[in-house]
């Protein structure tokens, strides 16, 4: 039973944010109709391409059916209004105020259906001296703090390997404030408007430092949260054959099965005396052995000590393959791939 069907999603968006978030309804059940200009959405011209298609547009609009139509032409908006008449859900991703000056705003979309559920998606949300801002999401993590917490060597800082601010900031609360509105909209008959700042969430993921910073009076500076660095027990190790040893060992149970699997020299286990010398010690540990000579000595212990996996390697985990992550596929070009994995349970989502 798919607990979306039967709704219609209007997505005007493009690139990550919107698309994943519309993405997620229509592997729920929804009907999704992505609106793009004439000549199509960027994405479609992102590699890699097989016979011309882009693996990351398909990955992103698996099951939508596309309507081209250009939102400047007074004769294309009219073609959307019967579509605005019986939607319940519509998504934009543009500049706050865009969509308005189009004729395509939340007010005029409710003057035509008021069950609409409409949600902007943007970097800095509808209002505020930022509002009109231009971003992406390395803009975003570093605006909040974020990126601040743990920017990565001093000489040579790196993003994250995440969008952390399109997907954690923009995609997921898109969805669940969309949910939310279909519930409220079951009891009151009301649609609304919901403003997603991808901005917004990345406090709720500075949550340690900010419950030290107001609290303790004293906010963290780059690496000295014990999860981004500063803890030897929660942290990234080189083997001798330069993959990394993700060691997470916070407990004292798993920490004590670690220094003993690694045989620690007993002064250096209680890493509060000195957390510099028991890191150093631990990485010069790890170090003397490859990740495939330490690889069964952590699965012995079992203390949270996982060694990194390329992502070639992990898609042939039989782990995740067991769990059918990849089972769902999309056609590309003519060629089978598996489609982009999403937090809806397999019970909900749409057939592989």
């Amino acid at each position: 039973m798919q607990p979306l069907k039967g709704l219609l999603v209007l997505d005007f968006t493009t690139l990550l944010p919107g698309p994943l978030a519309a993405l997620m309804l229509a592997e729920a059940g929804a009907e999704v109709i992505k609106i793009e200009r004439p000549g199509g959405e960027d994405m479609r011209r992102f590699p890699p391409l097989v016979n011309g298609e882009s693996a990351v547009y398909a990955m992103l609009n698996r099951g939508k059916q596309v309507l081209s139509l250009d939102l400047k032409s007074e004769s294309d908006r009219e073609r959307l209004k019967p579509l605005i008449a019986r939607a319940d859900v519509v998504i934009e991703q543009f500049r706050p105020g865009v969509m308005a000056r189009l004729g395509l705003g939340y007010d005029d979309m409710r003057a035509i259906n008021r069950k609409i559920i409409y949600c902007a998606i943007s970097g800095y949300g509808q209002s505020g001296p930022r509002a009109s801002e231009a971003g992406h999401d390395i803009n975003y993590i570093g605006a909040t703090g974020l990126l601040d917490l743990q920017p990565g060597p001093a000489d040579n800082p790196v993003p994250p390997p995440a969008l952390i601010a399109d997907i954690a900031g923009g995609s997921f609360p898109a969805v669940i404030n969309i949910l939310l509105a279909l519930r409220a909209r079951d009891q009151s008959g009301e649609g609304a408007f919901i403003d997603i700042a991808m901005t917004d969430a990345m406090f709720t993921f500075g949550w340690t430092a900010l419950a030290l910073g107001i609290a303790g009076g004293r906010f963290p500076k780059p690496g000295e949260l014990p999860l981004v660095g500063s803890s030897p027990r929660y942290r990234l190790y080189p083997a001798k054959d330069g993959q990394l040893v993700a060691c997470g060992a916070l407990e004292q149970k798993f920490w004590e099965a670690f220094c003993a699997a690694i045989e620690l020299a007993p002064t250096l286990v209680d890493d509060r005396r000195d957390p510099k010398a028991t890191a150093e010690a631990v990485g010069q540990l790890i170090a003397a052995r490859t990740s495939e000579e330490w690889r069964p000595v952590f699965a012995k212990a079992d203390c949270c000590v996982t060694i990194v996996a390329p992502l070639e390697e992990a898609l042939r985990d039989p782990h995740f393959v067991e769990r059918g992550l990849f089972a769902h596929k999309i056609d590309l070009g003519g060629k089978d791939m598996p489609a982009l994995p999403v937090p809806v349970d397999p019970q909900f989502r749409r057939n592989p």
